[in-house]
């Protein structure tokens, strides 16, 4: 898997998804939906030919990338005391 930074502000974070499938994104999305403080999130696959998939955050209040740092480490986490 590899990241791309797409766009980001203060409350925002665009991060292109190369080499994945929805196998560990959805999770990781999972875990965003449950944090009060994030507004958006949505994992955006268009034409697999034509554009990279993408992880969009938008907050209410707080860092969006450490809102997806957290939520990574928190799926690591479960995954590895399975």
């Amino acid at each position: 898997m590899r990241l791309e930074l797409i766009e980001k502000n203060e409350k925002m974070i665009k991060i292109g998804v190369k080499d994945t499938d929805t196998t560990l994104i959805t999770p990781i999305v999972e875990e965003l939906n449950s944090n009060k403080k994030v507004k958006i999130v949505r994992y955006i696959e268009t034409h697999p030919e034509l554009d990279v998939p993408a992880l969009y955050v938008e907050m209410r209040e707080g860092d969006p990338v450490m809102a997806v740092k957290d939520a990574a480490m928190n799926v690591s986490n479960y995954f590895a005391t399975q």
